[in-house]
């Protein structure tokens, strides 16, 4: 059995917070410079080139990319043999993200209440996805989610007899009527199957993946290749100014289902879809 401190972990979550916030992924910069290679758009190739100014600026001043700098969402990965020793493992991450986003200057933008709508103050607390897997390592993902995409997202309980059309036609119209609200380039997480709140999920965990990496399986792979077709075929183009640029990246996952239905899910991610992870490891106790 390895044991981990919380302070650890609370370091490590404050670390991640601001740097998903200041450092924009390596795979998106990557994205718009192939994404100038092809926008025919004068006005969409400008839009581009002031994001990733922006972007550049954010890095190297250390400033938030964005002025939403989002409601904290957590993807933990614990091994069944790893003991957190200090404190409980959800105060911890909570500690981490309070701390992250005041020493980062992070704008607070999570309210207690729905309907009261009054600010918490710290940005806490996170939406936490938890995984318990085998090992003794601790592996977080932090990832920012600002509700200008976050607000374009749909559910769909699809019929199974509205098939795999059904469901591309779903995620095009979705993107469609999104418009330029969530900030394009976007990134489009899709999942399908599972249960309702089961398919949320994936299409959120699809947003994680790297832009240019296609699912493995060869079938699906093919499906996000004419949905991101399709979908820059629209004409919304960078911040909505139009263009063949509405997304860099269509990332889709699945999972097995039930008979009598297919829920179909689309998280949107922006121009901005910030991420950054880290694995921490176990001590002897």
């Amino acid at each position: 059995m390895k044991q981990i401190l919380v302070e650890e972990i609370i370091t490590a979550v404050e670390k991640l917070c601001i740097e998903a916030n200041y450092d924009l992924g390596d795979d998106i910069m990557a994205g718009f410079r192939q994404a100038l290679e092809t926008e025919e758009s004068p006005l969409g190739r400008e839009v581009i080139d002031r994001l990733m100014e922006n972007a550049k600026i954010a890095h190297n001043e250390r400033v938030p990319m964005c002025q939403d700098t989002g409601m904290a969402v957590l993807f933990v990965e614990i091994g069944q043999d790893l003991h957190v020793v200090g404190g409980g493992l959800t105060d911890a991450l909570n500690e981490g993200v309070r701390r992250g986003y005041d020493q980062g200057y992070l704008r607070k933008s999570v309210v207690k209440d729905p309907f009261e709508r009054v600010n918490t103050g710290d940005n806490t607390p996170a939406v936490i996805h938890y995984n318990i897997v085998p090992g003794n390592k601790l592996h977080l993902v932090i990832a920012p989610k600002g509700f200008g995409s976050e607000n374009m997202g749909a559910l769909k309980m699809c019929k199974p007899s509205e098939g795999l059309e059904g469901a591309m036609q779903f995620v095009v119209d979705t993107v469609d009527k999104a418009g330029g609200n969530p900030c394009p380039p976007i990134i489009v997480g899709v999942g399908v199957g599972g249960t309702m709140e089961k398919a949320t999920f994936l299409a959120k965990e699809a947003l994680l993946r790297p832009v240019g990496e296609h699912s493995p399986e060869e079938r699906l792979a093919k499906v996000e290749t004419e949905l991101l077709e399709r979908i820059n075929k629209l004409g919304i183009g960078p911040q909505g100014f139009g263009g063949r640029t509405t997304a860099l990246a269509v990332n889709l996952e699945v999972y097995p289902t039930h008979i009598a239905g297919m829920p179909v899910a689309v998280n949107i991610g922006c121009h901005a879809t910030r991420h950054k992870e880290i694995t921490l490891e176990g001590r002897d106790a």
